[in-house]
């Protein structure tokens, strides 16, 4: 497997567009800043972590024959925030690393071309996020993958300007209609969709957000979500908590004694949700409570007692914390290619591999050069396919999973029930629907 990574400290590049370090985002790019903060920040999802737990199964088994990749290598970029000032996202390269090695070793590449991985930190630095995506369009390579950055539109504007093919997991604004090189592998707003879902399954006429006081969510709550809501009937509020809180139960009861505040979603990190449970706890709420994917964690599932979290619907894109298909494969790569040091528990590793996957699977049938135009061509073109190791969750590239954003490939998400021991049972597939020709 061949591997390239450019240094975060070059300064020849041949883009000099440059986006200021503090850039004033729409909310729906705050949206996706809360989704890449959260993921980068929440704990591993617990019970399956580590690459090789007993009684997994063999990884040669599951990774298929061989078939390895013998053309000319295709150059393919992969910018990550990795360790940030805030967060650490490395485990993205380096699952990426262990599924470019799967790939070329038994699925022939990109169209029987070994892929050739060159990396660069963004480091969840605008400025950097800018110079990685300039340097990726000066040393030639033909697709850019981009992780869960929390300055994504700093990487993608040099990108699109280049016309550069770019898979991406999250995005917003601009970013989701630009449909001519860009292509997304996650509905930014699923987890919004997903309490609107629960709170119509339960008959309820109103939702409460505790949500985590910071830029991006309430970009979220007070910009994109009311219109979500008012569209579906249902009455929406906000009780915005400062991050670091403590004790919520003040603020708690307040909520509760102005009326039924219906369904309650939860929307911020595990430390944060779990001042949220043990506060609804304490004013003995025993309503509908939605968390956010990102609340649970193995210290969640330590700090807040299994008779509060048993039968919590959570919803997701990433099925962690279970026996499936989808993560057997992951498992197996990661083993067979990714060392020892890959916690398999956690949502930024399962979400790489996704995206790794998929724009292979996605560009298989080239024929020919492996170009950017035709990189382009294949994914438009290619059949709904499952979409690897999402658990059911599927995938098509023609602009109609969600007509108002084109640029995204996958209609619907996941969502799981808690065990009494906080764990997540089967994932099943919510608002997956055949995507038209």
């Amino acid at each position: 497997m061949l591997r390239t990574e450019i240094s975060p400290d070059r300064a020849d590049r041949v883009w000099r567009w440059r986006r200021p370090a503090a850039t004033r985002w729409g909310a729906a790019a705050l949206a996706a800043g809360l989704v890449a903060v959260l993921a980068a920040c929440g704990g591993g999802s617990g019970g399956n972590a580590g690459a090789s737990s007993s009684g997994a199964p063999s990884a040669g088994g599951l990774l298929g024959p061989s078939n390895p990749a013998k053309g000319t290598p295709v150059r393919i970029g992969l910018i990550s925030d990795d360790k940030g000032p805030v967060s650490d996202l490395s485990i993205e390269t380096a699952v990426a690393k262990a599924t470019v090695g799967y790939l070329n070793d038994h699925k022939g590449g990109i169209a029987g071309h070994p892929i050739e991985l060159v990396t660069c930190k963004a480091l969840a630095d605008p400025a950097n996020g800018t110079d990685c995506a300039n340097r990726m369009v000066e040393d030639n390579v033909t697709a850019v993958l981009v992780g869960t950055s929390s300055v994504v539109e700093s990487i993608w504007q040099p990108l699109q300007q280049a016309h550069m093919p770019t898979f991406l997991s999250y995005g917003a604004g601009d970013m989701l209609k630009n449909a001519d090189t860009t292509f997304f592998l996650t509905d930014f707003s699923y987890p919004v969709k997903a309490v609107i879902q629960q709170a119509k399954d339960k008959g309820a006429k109103k939702v409460t957000a505790i949500t985590i006081d910071v830029p991006a969510a309430m970009g979220v709550w007070n910009d994109v979500a009311p219109a979500m809501f008012k569209s579906a009937g249902l009455q929406l509020e906000v009780v915005p908590i400062p991050p670091g809180t403590a004790d919520m139960t003040p603020q708690i009861q307040s909520l509760i004694s102005r009326g039924d505040p219906g369904v309650v979603q939860v929307v911020g990190n595990d430390a944060f949700c779990i001042s949220a449970f043990n506060g609804l706890r304490a004013v003995g709420f025993t309503g509908v409570v939605v968390p956010h994917p990102n609340c649970m964690s193995d210290k969640t599932r330590t700090a807040v007692p299994s008779s509060f979290l048993k039968g919590l619907v959570v919803p997701g894109v990433a099925p962690v914390g279970v026996d499936s298909p989808s993560t057997r494969l992951y498992k197996a790569v990661v083993a067979a290619y990714g060392g020892k040091g890959i916690d398999t528990g956690r949502v930024a590793g399962l979400s790489m591999f996704t995206q790794v996957a998929a724009f292979q699977l996605a560009t298989a049938k080239i024929s020919g050069d492996v170009t950017a135009e035709s990189i382009v061509a294949a994914i438009r073109a290619m059949p709904e396919q499952d979409l690897p190791g999402a658990g059911g969750l599927r995938f098509r590239c023609n602009g109609k999973a969600i007509p108002s954003e084109p640029a995204v490939c996958v209609r619907g998400w996941l969502t799981t029930t808690l065990d009494d021991k906080g764990q997540p049972t089967d994932y099943l597939p919510v608002g997956v629907t055949p995507i038209e020709n």
